[in-house]
């Protein structure tokens, strides 16, 4: 399932630092339970243009994508997520690039 309600992610997007991770997780659509977890590329990935070419140049968040599957290998428990109110700027930043038409997932 994507993390996205409305579409169909084209691509399968992971990170390679719990931050990062933290944000998806919190930043999921739908209700249920919010889960983080560790996986293994099972083929070809690249870096998530999304994040590193438009936000953080280098890609210091290790933010990536694939078409192709991740291997569930675990699973992180006990993470710590944002504070209220970072979580609520952020999904103000998200709905404020959405109004001015910048879309961010492919």
């Amino acid at each position: 399932m994507s993390n996205y309600a409305d579409r169909t992610a084209k691509y399968v997007y992971f990170a390679g630092t719990l931050d990062a991770a933290v944000w998806g997780a919190e930043l999921a659509a739908g209700d249920g339970r919010q889960r983080i977890y560790v996986v293994e590329p099972e083929g070809g990935f690249e870096d998530d243009p999304n994040v590193t070419d438009k936000k953080f140049p280098g890609n210091p968040t290790k933010s990536y994508r694939t078409q192709e599957p991740l291997r569930i290998v675990g699973e992180v428990v006990g993470w710590t997520g944002h504070s209220p109110e970072a979580l609520q700027n952020m999904r103000e930043n998200l709905e404020r690039l959405a109004r001015m038409g910048i879309g961010a997932i492919e």
